[in-house]
């Protein structure tokens, strides 16, 4: 049976190779682009950054139907995949080029899906008329962003470093 880190490193060497990158790259930026088109042909704003509960209920309830079946849906497909890409992406860059600290430094990115994704079912609840998922997303929109931010930054930070080590090393 292989050893543990073994398994560990395995997954470290996937996250942080070329391919892994461009790819979770690319499809962050197209979902953000998606959601881009699908707030403005549906014309809304997404609740993805709001935790105040009046400002939720208020916003919610100004939509149509139709808005909030499309908010609802969009969250429970695109906005699923998406956390996922994106912390694929800042935790491969993390490791890549913090190879010590990059474990420690990625855990922002890894504990941020998960909370995104609470996120997202207590919002297709309250689109979907459900207010008692106001409270999960009173707390879980605050940590989510917190966790999304951190995991940028080191990802900024990360790619900053990677290219002075690279002009450095340059003839």
């Amino acid at each position: 049976m292989p050893e543990h880190g073994s398994a560990n490193n395995r997954i470290r060497n996937f996250l942080k190779r070329d391919a892994t990158l461009w790819s979770s790259f690319i499809a962050t930026v197209v979902m953000t682009v998606g959601f881009v088109a699908i707030m403005r042909i549906w014309d809304f704003e997404i609740i993805d950054e709001m935790w105040n509960r009046q400002a939720i209920i208020d916003h919610v309830r100004n939509m149509t139907a139709t808005q909030r079946a499309v908010h609802a849906w969009t969250t429970g497909t695109l906005d699923v995949a998406y956390p996922i890409a994106y912390s694929v992406l800042f935790i491969g860059i993390a490791l890549r080029f913090f190879p010590r600290a990059g474990p420690w430094l990625a855990l922002p990115s890894i504990l941020v899906a998960p909370v995104d994704l609470i996120e997202g079912f207590s919002q297709v609840m309250i689109l979907n008329g459900d207010m008692s998922f106001l409270s999960v997303k009173a707390w879980a929109t605050p940590i989510k962003l917190i966790l999304f931010s951190m995991g940028l930054g080191v990802a900024i930070l990360a790619l900053v470093a990677g290219g002075f080590r690279r002009i450095r090393r340059s003839p």
